[in-house]
């Protein structure tokens, strides 16, 4: 099984925690708000604002929290504007690492996400250097035990999915990013309970980690994550279920 299947169960695992110390609700309101700004404020008619409020109402965020955010983006609401930036880089035995970030001091951001790299035994690159060995794709995770593999398959397939993976208790379905929403509206009709949904950057090919690199890579992504400018992190490493268990836990 791929390394991201593996590591989007880690996430999802982590996401729980940081729902409770609200850390995940800062991220998506600036999803939201720079969604907003840049689209407008009606979801029908914003594609990337409408899977911000969908990442929202998975993490039961409050729906005035919501309109705030999408208020803030439209102007009706004063509120800080936020620059996009990806950084990229390499982590510990060469991992490919790319960090999606949101900032309204570019200066500041860039500095500190410098540090993290070098803190923790990566280096950043030039813009460029690791982001051609991604490909988007949407990714939808699934408990297996709210759905069988054959309705799964028939219910995502036939709404335009690329490939349905399985590991440990769930199934993520890979899409398209066109398909994306059609695959959730799809899931959704067919009462098919989601995870989590999110537009991924997935790569193209994976380097296998064991003991200590394994470790510091993870030790590496989390610092990022942790980080208040950053948004999502995306990294090509293939950790054991049984490693990848061990480290988390």
């Amino acid at each position: 099984m791929s390394g991201h299947s593996k590591w989007s169960k880690v996430k999802h695992v982590k996401a729980v925690v940081d729902a409770k110390r609200g850390k995940i609700f800062t991220k998506i309101i600036k999803e939201i708000t720079v969604a907003a700004r840049i689209g407008g404020g009606d979801a029908d008619g914003n594609p990337r604002l409408r899977a911000a409020v969908m990442a929202a109402k998975q993490a039961n965020m409050p729906a005035e929290n919501i309109k705030r955010a999408i208020q803030k983006g439209t102007g009706e609401l004063p509120g800080v504007v936020y620059e996009e930036i990806t950084y990229e880089g390499y982590g510990p035995g060469g991992v490919a690492i790319l960090v999606e970030a949101m900032t309204d001091n570019k200066n500041r951001t860039v500095s500190e996400m410098r540090y993290v790299f070098s803190r923790n035994n990566g280096n950043m690159g030039e813009a460029g250097c690791v982001s051609w060995m991604f490909h988007k794709k949407g990714s939808i995770l699934i408990d297996k035990s709210s759905v069988t593999e054959d309705k799964l398959m028939e219910v995502a397939l036939e709404a335009g999915a690329d490939d349905i993976q399985e590991d440990s208790g769930n199934f993520e379905v890979l899409t398209p990013p066109e398909a994306f929403e059609k695959i959730n509206a799809a899931l959704q009709s067919n009462e098919i309970p989601v995870i989590s949904s999110e537009l991924a950057m997935v790569p193209q090919t994976w380097i296998k980690l064991t003991g200590k690199e394994a470790q510091q890579v993870l030790k590496l992504v989390e610092a990022f994550e942790d980080h208040d400018d950053v948004q999502k992190v995306w990294a090509n490493f293939d950790i054991s279920e049984e490693e990848l268990v061990q480290l988390a836990g």
